[in-house]
């Protein structure tokens, strides 16, 4: 599925980085920013949440929303005045809330949703805010004039989870699947942890190249991320 966008150009003014009360942006390479919101949690106490953004000529694309809607339209606020882009899609990468908990922002913004056909189900049986277009395997979509993807390997920290691939700069964003650098097995009530080692091993398979790699939560690594994930399920 390939969905066009115009081009246009874009005075970018490329900031580094940004830090509020409830948010924080990186810039991870040319193209990409990390963001962060938090996420308040009875097991967990208040866990760093992150989600990508990729920005090229006046168009962004957002990986996950921050955990909240206030934070969320901080977000978007930010996308469009200090970046001077126009989101046209975000994509939360599995059903729970540190990745949809915004969505109704975006919205309320007319952004454009996607989601794999999944999440939109789960979300719905949740009572959240349901993502608008679904799809099930791979999602290609057009940014400024870059190719980005949306990519469904199978089961692991849910039975949606999808991840993002910007081939341009070979930044992969991982979401919930990937772990950080020594991070635990974490949240595991919707996981299926007897096929995550397999999923991950599957899309390192075909992104190996991948330079830069976003957790959902932790650190920002390279493919040393993948090889961590895949050990840390091993023999479940």
């Amino acid at each position: 599925m390939i969905i066009p966008i115009l081009f246009f150009a874009c005075k970018n003014k490329s900031p580094e980085n940004y830090i509020s009360k409830n948010l924080e942006i990186q810039k991870i390479s040319d193209k990409v920013y990390q963001h962060i919101s938090f996420l308040d949690t009875e097991s967990f106490g208040r866990v760093a949440c992150n989600g990508m953004i990729v920005a090229d000529g006046s168009e962004a694309i957002l990986f996950d929303t921050p955990t909240n809607l206030a934070t969320s339209t901080e977000l978007i606020n930010w996308v469009e005045n200090s970046l001077n882009c126009k989101i046209t899609a975000v994509l939360p990468t599995h059903f729970h809330s540190d990745c949809l908990g915004g969505i109704a922002s975006f919205h309320d913004r007319n952004i454009p949703s996607y989601a794999h056909n999944r999440t939109i189900e789960y979300a719905r049986a949740n009572g959240e805010t349901v993502p608008k277009n679904g799809f099930d395997t791979q999602l290609e979509l057009m940014v400024g004039g870059s190719k980005v993807f949306a990519e469904y390997f199978g089961e692991g920290h849910t039975r949606d989870n999808i991840i993002g691939y910007f081939p341009q700069e070979k930044v992969i964003f991982g979401g919930c699947l990937i772990k950080s650098l020594h991070a635990r097995k974490g949240y595991l009530g919707d996981a299926n942890v007897k096929a995550w080692s397999s999923t991950v091993r599957k899309l390192k398979i075909k992104y190996g190249e991948a330079r830069i790699i976003v957790p959902g939560h932790g650190n920002v690594g390279g493919n040393d991320l993948l090889d961590y994930t895949i050990t840390l399920f091993e023999n479940n």
